[in-house]
């Protein structure tokens, strides 16, 4: 049995009031990761229905949070709502049209992954002045042995799974915490690095924003950027 029919839907005009208003409203994109990089509407979450009652409960902890569920037309929107309301969230919709309705009311669609934090970065730098350094400038620091610490401002398992020799794993919540702890020598350059460039730019920008005497840079393009520069 399913609730499709059972089931409302939201259309583009009521889901962009409710964004530019500021409501409550989770827009979820249920397919996996992939399609979902490829194309989707800004403020789309994607929580893919193959993790869906591992993560929602963890995503959405309020079962009253209205939701507001898009694929692209692979049927994934309603066997998600389904599944949401077996898990007790009260106010499930389907996107009216799924991506393509998006797309055809007038709808932007973005690539990649996390573009509204990575545009925040990128605004941060602009505003901020960030300074950065490119790898092969941080490469030549570390072979000198100058007076030089790298933080790893990602979540230790993205630490675990590739690393800059020598760096210190610091999730980026615990940089302005744990900054003077390692680097207690005003002296000492810190280098933030991250997988590619917003969590070096943000976690940089905490520590000057915190008044941490030392010289403070991201490192540019982080471990992406590393590795290009071989």
């Amino acid at each position: 049995m399913t609730f499709e029919k059972d089931l409302r839907t939201r259309s583009y005009a009521d889901v962009r009031r409710a964004l530019l208003e500021r409501e409550e409203i989770a827009l979820v994109d249920v397919r996996e990761e992939d399609p979902h990089a490829r194309s989707h509407p800004l403020f789309a979450a994607n929580l893919p229905l193959s993790r869906l009652e591992l993560d929602a409960p963890v995503r959405l902890p309020r079962r009253a949070v209205p939701i507001v569920v898009l694929d692209d037309g692979e049927g994934l929107a309603a066997r998600a709502a389904e599944r949401l309301r077996s898990l007790g969230y009260t106010d499930v919709a389907l996107f009216e049209g799924g991506l393509q309705g998006w797309r055809k009311a007038g709808g932007e669609l973005f690539q990649d992954v996390n573009v509204p934090s990575k545009a925040f970065g990128e605004l941060v730098e602009s505003v901020r002045h960030t300074p950065s350094l490119p790898a092969q400038q941080v490469q030549a620091l570390l072979d000198r042995e100058e007076n030089v610490v790298v933080l790893d401002a990602r979540r230790f398992d993205e630490y675990q799974t590739m690393n800059i020799p020598g760096s210190i794993s610091v999730p980026g919540a615990e940089l302005v915490l744990r900054a003077r702890e390692l680097a207690p020598d005003p002296t000492t350059r810190i280098i933030v690095n991250c997988a590619g460039r917003t969590r070096s730019i943000i976690g940089a920008q905490s520590l000057i924003n915190a008044g941490v005497p030392n010289p403070v840079a991201a490192l540019r393009n982080g471990t992406m950027g590393w590795t290009l520069a071989g």
